[in-house]
């Protein structure tokens, strides 16, 4: 773990990142919003997860901002519920963008595609009860309604980037030539544009489509802290591969190969009622195998001994490229959960120390490397901030994180010392 000196400092680089990203104002069409925006050189508008993350970690410094900031995805939301990717407010496209993002027409507000929905769990955190929110049960409504395909409860993806991964290279076998990044990608755009990104047009049109991973993982647990029924029976059935001992998304088409190795197939670890045996089957044989994904900044994005490993984040034609190596803040939380949440408490704490370090080092970055913790791609990144919630566990937030059986939470400002010395004094995690 970091030394107090050392975390003060990262808690005060935190509480400075996400208050110089934090933009509101007034809506051109009425009413206000307020939100982080991920990085104020390269994302200047409010994407829906980097939302969720950043109100989670607001809640230490400032529950108002923490409660506006998921209030302003809301605001956003259409009559039937629907809540896009990205949402532009009073910055709208410009150039090129018009044209290349997810929007069915240029002057639109907010994106036509999706995030991982983790609304409902990032209220339940940083706000309270999300049954109250009556624009969140609208919300789970649209997605059953639109986005399960089979009729199980999952949700299927139209393109690689509604699952927030965009350039994963597990995405490859599925969308081919047509995955983010490659060359044929402003083609997929343009044809799932024209189909209005209605799931079921898609899959008619051939598709591909994708039930992924790490959006079940997200949705399933905004369902838990609605109080609605758990899907990891489901997923553990559509994506739990006994053989290779992890979790695989599953393309429709089905691809000709198995995906590659990503830390999406760990995610599930995040799940509070995923089997035990399979949880720990996880951890013990790629979590912290050092050729999977225990690197000396972990995890990596992609298993070590994948072919697809990269910490290269541009393409050929200079293209930004994500999610194919480098470790991100964001989903070393996850899999940290299923750590801590099982008793690894010695490596839970490690991760934690490990991550927090290359923070102090480098700043609060989008992605690190996970040889040497380098800070890579955007600087001031707001998610990045969910290094404290490893730092500084809080023992009661809510559905996904068993730590303890004890409440309450922390008493916003409590000192680190304070609260580890009210974590020495804990019983073991069970």
């Amino acid at each position: 773990m970091l030394a107090e000196s050392d975390l003060d400092l990262v808690r005060d680089r935190c509480r400075r990142v996400l208050a110089s990203n934090w933009r509101e104002g007034g809506h051109v069409d009425g009413g206000g919003f307020g939100y982080t925006c991920p990085s104020p050189g390269h994302y200047p508008w409010q994407w829906f997860w980097d939302s969720c993350f950043t109100a989670i970690v607001w809640r230490r410094f400032d529950r108002a901002r923490a409660r506006q900031e998921l209030e302003s995805l809301l605001a956003a939301q259409r009559d039937d519920g629907f809540i896009g990717h990205t949402i532009f407010w009073n910055q709208p496209l410009t150039g090129s963008r018009r044209f290349t993002y997810n929007v069915t027409d240029p002057d639109a507000g907010m994106t036509a595609s999706i995030q991982p929905p983790a609304l409902a769990w990032a209220w339940r955190i940083a706000v309270g009860d999300p049954r109250e929110a009556a624009g969140i049960r609208r919300h789970h409504d649209w997605l059953a309604e639109h986005r399960d395909l089979d009729g199980d409860g999952l949700l299927w993806i139209v393109q690689p980037d509604e699952s927030g991964l965009d350039a994963s290279p597990q995405f490859d076998p599925i969308w081919r030539h047509r995955a983010h990044g490659r060359a044929g990608f402003p083609l997929l755009v343009r044809r799932n544009r024209r189909l209005g990104y209605d799931l079921r047009r898609i899959a008619a049109a051939g598709g591909p489509v994708c039930l992924e991973v790490l959006t079940n993982v997200l949705y399933n647990l905004s369902r838990l802290a609605l109080g609605q029924t758990s899907l990891t029976p489901a997923l553990v059935d559509r994506c739990w591969d006994e053989r290779r001992g992890l979790f695989e998304s599953v393309g429709r088409p089905a691809p000709d190969r198995s995906l590659p190795v990503t830390i999406a197939a760990l995610a599930p670890l995040a799940l509070p009622d995923l089997p035990e045996s399979i949880a720990r089957r996880v951890i013990e044989e790629h979590l912290l195998d050092a050729g999977g994904f225990w690197a000396r900044v972990p995890p990596p994005s992609v298993g070590l001994a994948e072919p697809s490993f990269t910490l290269r984040d541009r393409g050929r034609l200079g293209q930004r490229i994500y999610w194919r190596g480098p470790s991100w803040m964001n989903a070393a939380w996850l899999v940290w959960i299923g750590l801590a949440r099982l008793g690894y408490r010695d490596r839970a704490a490690e991760m934690a120390g490990r991550l927090g370090a290359a923070v102090k080092r480098f700043g609060l970055r989008e992605y690190y490397s996970p040889f040497n913790g380098m800070g890579m791609g955007a600087i001031n990144f707001g998610w990045s901030t969910l290094v404290l919630e490893m730092l500084e566990p809080d023992p009661a937030v809510g559905v996904g994180r068993v730590m303890t059986s004890e409440a309450p939470c922390d008493a916003p400002g409590e000192s680190g010392s304070r609260r580890r010395a009210r974590d020495d004094n804990r019983p073991p995690l069970t």
